[in-house]
Parts: C-alpha cells; sequence; structure tokens
C-alpha cells in the first residue's frame, strides 16, 4: 500500500470514528496509535510520544488553564453583570442601545475572557431577558447576542488561538495582535448592522423608557465604576504585555490574580466560587490538553509518511491550483466541517495537514502561518452559528428564555453569518488588515 493510501486511510478511519459519535481525542489518539503500531512496531511508540514531549516542554502551556479560570472567575462574580446594567444606562436613550450595549459587552467580555461560552452565557441569561422585556425583536437580539459572543475566541486573549499556537508552533503575541483589528471590525460592522435596522424599523429596537434612565448624574458617574474593574484587568494582563513589561505567561497570570482580587473587591469571593471555578477550569482545560495531545500523535505519524508533501503535490502538480485557490479550498472546507463539528476538534484534524501545507506556499506576504491563524478563528466563529450543529445555537437553546424559539434562533444568525464572510473575504483580500498590528508593536 501507498503512503498516499495510508495517510487516506488514516483520516478516514478518523472521521468514521467521530461519526460513531466517540470523544474527539478518543477517535484522533486511536487511529493514530493503531497506526503507528501496524506501520513501525512497537518502537513507533516514540513517535508520538516524542511530539507529546515537546508540547509538555513549551512553556506558554500554562497559558490555557490561567484564562480559563479568569474567564470563570469573573463570569462566576457577576462582573458582567454590573457592566451590562452600566451599558443598559448609558445606551438606553439609543434606539438599538441595548442591543449595541450588548456588542460592546461581548467585545469587553471577550477581553477579559478568551471564550466565547462566557460572553454567550451572560449574553443569554443577562441581556436577552432584558431586551425581550423592552420589547426587542426576539431574531435581532438573538443574533447580536450569537455573534458578539463569538468575537470571544478572536479578540485577545483567545483561546482559540493559544491551542493554534501550540500546534502550529507559531507565537502567541502575535496571533493576540493579529487578531484585534478583525474583531473590531467584525464589532463595527455588527453595530452598524443594528443602527441600520433600527432606523428602517423603529419597532425592532424601542428605546428605554424615560422612567427606567430618570436618575442623577451622580448615580450615573457611580455606574461608570463597573467598567473599571474590566478595563483595569484588561490593561494589566494585555497592556503589559504589549508594552513588554510581562511574558506571556506573565501576563496570564496578571490576568488571573486580578479577577481574583477583584472579586474580593466587589464581596463575592468564597469557597464555593474558588471551588466552582477551579471544577470548571480543570474541566475545560484537561479536555484541550486532551485533544491537543491527540494532535500532536496524530499529525507526527501523518507527517512521518509524507501525507503533506503528498497534498501539495496533487493540489499545485496534479490539479494545477493556485496558492490562492488552495487558501479557498481550505477555508471552504473549513466552513463544511464546522457545521459538524466544533473548533477544537477542526483545528486537530486538519492542522497536520494544512499549516505545513501553507508554510509551503508563496502568497507574497511573510509571516502567514500568523495569517493563516486570524483566517481558522474567523470561520470557527460561522461555524459556532451554523446548522445543524452549531455550538452557539444549542448553546442558547439551552440558556434562552422558553419565549425565544429554535425557529428564532436559526432565523437571527445569516445576518451575523454574512457580515462574518465579508470580513473574511476582506482579510484575505487585505493581509495587512491582520499583519499590520503584529509588524508595528515588535
Amino acid at each position: 500500500m501507498s503512503y498516499e493510501m495510508i495517510a487516506l486511510l488514516m483520516f478516514a478511519s478518523m472521521m468514521v470514528l467521530l461519526l460513531t459519535g466517540q470523544r474527539v481525542f478518543a477517535a484522533i489518539g486511536f487511529v493514530a496509535s493503531g497506526m503507528v503500531l501496524m506501520l513501525y512496531g512497537t518502537g513507533g511508540v516514540e513517535i508520538p510520544f516524542s511530539a507529546a514531549f515537546k508540547l509538555f516542554n513549551w512553556f506558554p502551556m500554562l497559558t490555557l488553564p490561567l484564562f480559563i479560570y479568569m474567564g470563570y472567575i469573573l463570569s462566576e462574580a457577576g462582573i458582567a453583570e454590573d457592566l451590562y446594567r452600566m451599558l443598559h444606562v448609558w445606551f438606553g436613550r439609543v434606539r438599538g442601545g441595548l442591543a449595541i450595549g450588548t456588542i460592546f459587552l461581548m467585545v469587553i467580555i471577550s477581553a477579559m475572557n478568551g471564550l466565547s461560552v462566557a460572553g454567550m452565557a451572560i449574553g443569554a441569561t443577562i441581556a436577552l431577558p432584558e431586551m425581550l422585556r423592552r420589547g426587542y425583536d426576539k431574531a435581532l437580539i438573538t443574533g447580536v447576542v450569537q455573534g458578539g459572543s463569538s468575537l470571544g475566541i478572536l479578540v485577545p486573549p483567545s483561546v482559540v488561538m493559544v491551542l493554534y499556537g501550540m500546534i502550529a508552533r507559531q507565537p502567541v503575541s502575535q496571533l493576540w495582535l493579529a487578531g484585534v483589528v478583525p474583531g473590531l471590525l467584525m464589532a463595527v460592522m455588527f453595530v452598524i448592522y443594528v443602527v441600520i435596522r433600527a432606523k428602517l424599523n423603529p419597532a425592532l429596537a424601542p428605546t428605554v423608557p424615560e422612567e427606567d434612565l430618570n436618575m442623577p448624574r451622580s448615580e450615573k458617574l457611580k455606574l461608570l465604576r463597573a467598567g473599571i474593574i474590566p478595563f483595569l484587568i484588561f490593561f494589566l494582563m494585555t497592556g503589559l504585555f504589549v508594552m513588554g513589561i510581562t511574558s506571556l505567561v506573565e501576563s496570564s497570570a496578571v490576568g488571573a490574580t486580578s479577577a481574583t482580587v477583584a472579586a474580593a473587591v466587589k464581596g463575592r469571593l468564597s469557597f464555593r466560587l474558588i471551588h466552582e471555578t477551579a471544577r470548571k477550569t480543570l474541566g475545560v482545560s484537561c479536555m484541550f490538553l486532551w485533544l491537543i495531545l491527540a494532535a500532536l500523535a496524530f499529525g507526527s505519524v501523518f507527517d512521518g509518511l509524507g501525507a503533506v508533501r503528498a497534498l501539495e503535490n496533487l493540489f499545485i502538480n496534479n490539479w494545477d491550483l493556485s496558492p490562492w485557490q488552495v487558501i479557498i479550498m481550505m477555508q471552504v472546507s473549513f466552513i463544511v466541517m464546522g457545521m459538524f463539528l466544533d473548533d477544537t476538534a477542526m483545528l486537530v484534524i486538519v492542522a497536520p495537514l494544512y499549516v505545513p501545507l501553507v508554510k509551503m506556499l508563496d502568497l507574497g506576504f511573510d509571516n502567514q502561518l500568523i495569517w493563516f491563524g486570524v483566517l481558522y478563528t474567523m470561520t470557527c466563529q460561522i461555524a459556532y452559528i451554523t446548522p445543524p450543529f452549531g455550538y452557539n445555537l444549542f448553546l442558547m437553546r439551552a440558556m434562552a428564555p422558553k419565549e425565544i424559539t429554535l425557529t428564532d434562533i436559526y432565523r437571527s444568525i445569516w445576518p451575523f453569518v454574512i457580515m462574518m464572510a465579508a470580513t473574511i473575504a476582506l482579510v484575505m483580500f487585505f493581509p495587512q488588515i491582520a499583519l499590520w498590528l503584529p509588524a508595528a508593536v515588535r
């Protein structure tokens, strides 16, 4: 059997196991282990073993549990809820102001969290009931929460980019900086969309009644204090890192410590809070670690077969595709897989194939793997909110008020999918949108 057929068999076996409902890390790890034993015998176990210990020796891996801990403690301590009340009052007189404020909230939560789950939980349990009570259109606000929460995997400190950096062996700091401008561009698109919809049809997004906002200016200024803690956490964590005062790992430790101190200052730090946060952090961190280990094991065997060279030969020599056509094919495959898999599963499946191939392509600019990491992350955002298995769709259905049906959820996401796809196209045609900031901060 040729190496190309062995590589195809590995990939097909993995997909079959995934379709049976097996855990992603188990399916990928089983195929990698089984194939290495078949090809090289017991001595072949050194191949995935060596790849795994390369990961354990990579110091930035420590950032993963620290960022996850920080996000959970901010959510559990109610700091995001205080922030939403501030936005509610200050944006209440603007038509569609609560929806706009919710988008800003999602961006801020993303900058404190790095995961979409926390933003979705806060938006569905705090923002949605409030906007429904004010008469907002169900489809509009459901889309706002789903689209806005997906920014958590693009705006730093993105945990997905940390995972990509581990597998692609790229500096996480450069990936974070590359995600800032595309993330803010996408948030601005969301805001413009809400403003235009509210202007064309005021019934979709009424203003907040005057009695809710009729409070002394001194009270409004006091509400602004809710934004001080998130700003300080973001500055201490990201600002010190960008200025070169702290390393990546030190930055994550500063963020986790700052979040704990913030919970204590608010008087909400308790044993129950620490226990719940630690339990969730351990669960998510272990899941990510097993996935990464399985991906590295699979990738080491896959690459050892020369599968990447085979793909390069197929796409560029046999099919005569240009480098940009190859990139477009990759993006299409991400979108298709994203309808059935979550972001981490997609990453561990395609990284062994795509990352080395992108490195070989001549696209005419530097830092191609950084740029590709942003493209991948943005495509994951679409995967989060597209049927039939969009991760955020199920989260929204589980957490949203009972007035919001599955039909409302599915109907709400398409304008945001179009805006995300437009942003991806812009970053593809103008790579400097993503690469300008990393080059400027070096």
